[in-house]
């Protein structure tokens, strides 16, 4: 989905390669009164950002496949769209110095009160 939505809910775009973690955070996001876009990669998460306004955060898995991989793309997004939050997830721990200014990072398997509060607290209307 790439389209604007019409309803006044924060919009999340979830980048996540695994369909069992994409439905799952998706179902999250959306229990934390969000609406969710959903990219496969990296380069489709860069599209999406670039065609669209709303998008107010942005969780991606640091191991997602795409030309610009973890790290990279949430340092890309930083800044090329400073006004976006960003939410990380990930096998293996960053070096928490490398993840981008308010940006959070939460360990896989992660517990799904964690990032929903994650996410209610980027989202506050």
């Amino acid at each position: 989905m790439t389209k604007q939505t019409d309803d006044r809910r924060p919009i999340v775009l979830l980048v996540e390669d695994e369909p069992v973690l994409m439905m799952v955070l998706s179902d999250l996001i959306e229990e934390a009164g969000c609406a969710v876009v959903e990219a496969t990669t990296a380069a489709k998460a860069i599209r999406i950002l670039e065609a669209r306004t709303d998008i107010r955060v942005v969780m991606a898995d640091l191991d997602v496949r795409g030309s610009v991989m973890g790290l990279k793309l949430a340092a890309l997004i930083r800044d090329r769209w400073p006004p976006i939050e960003l939410i990380l997830t990930g096998a293996v721990k960053p070096d928490l110095s490398n993840i981008p200014a308010r940006g959070v990072f939460h360990d896989k398997p992660f517990n799904h009160e964690d990032i929903s509060q994650s996410i209610r607290s980027f989202t506050i209307l």
